[in-house]
């Protein structure tokens, strides 16, 4: 038993140290290693994804935040397993392209969630997502079209800002040369911008 236990244990500590060689844009090769699909270009911060990982497929360019847990298990038929002792429900989980999934949510098993779309934090998703589609809550449901966030999104960030922030030809907000100075010149300007808000009464 004490041989069980250290072999659990090693086996523990070397899972521990193999997943500190990956960051969240480099873990897709881990977890294509698990049996997962998933595609290029995403930023997956969880690195544990259920007992059948070979059940979730993550398209491209989809990021899933901290806390997000993957059910591909229904634990429900325990209360029949009296009757059934060998009951088991499982289903997969698909995330098509470009997609956001907010921190803490929980997806449930046969679910899909649409292309272009995002989940809220803290959401429970039990049905199929449309595509191009915010959904959120407990469960989660439509809550608006990404296209008129994606417009309130441009037009709070023109006015947010800063007018000395430089990025340049094909950067992106974390890929620039101009990346920690880009940081204090927002962290300036959005305290100067929210001042009041910030002010203690």
């Amino acid at each position: 038993m004490i041989g069980s236990v250290i072999k659990a244990l090693l086996s523990r500590v070397k899972k521990i140290y193999e997943l500190r060689k990956y960051n969240p844009y480099t873990i897709a090769e881990y977890l294509r290693k698990q049996g997962m699909q998933v595609g290029d270009n995403c930023m997956i911060v969880p690195t544990y994804f259920s007992t059948e990982p070979y059940l979730i497929k993550i398209g491209n360019h989809v990021g899933v935040a901290q806390g997000v847990t993957f059910i591909t298990h229904d634990g429900g038929p325990w209360i029949f397993r009296h009757e059934v002792p060998d009951l088991q429900v499982f289903g997969p989980i698909v995330i098509e392209d470009n997609c956001i999934i907010g921190q803490d949510s929980i997806l449930f098993p046969n679910i899909r969630i649409g292309k272009n779309s995002i989940v809220g934090a803290n959401s429970v998703v039990i049905s199929d997502v449309p595509p191009d589609t915010i959904v959120m809550g407990v469960p989660a449901r439509p809550f608006g079209s990404v296209s008129k966030y994606k417009e309130k999104c441009i037009e709070r960030w023109n006015a947010q800002r800063p007018s000395d922030y430089v990025i340049e030809q094909g950067e992106t907000w974390w890929n620039t040369k101009h990346f920690n100075k880009n940081r204090e010149k927002l962290k300036h300007h959005l305290k100067e911008l929210f001042k009041k808000e910030l002010e203690l009464g």
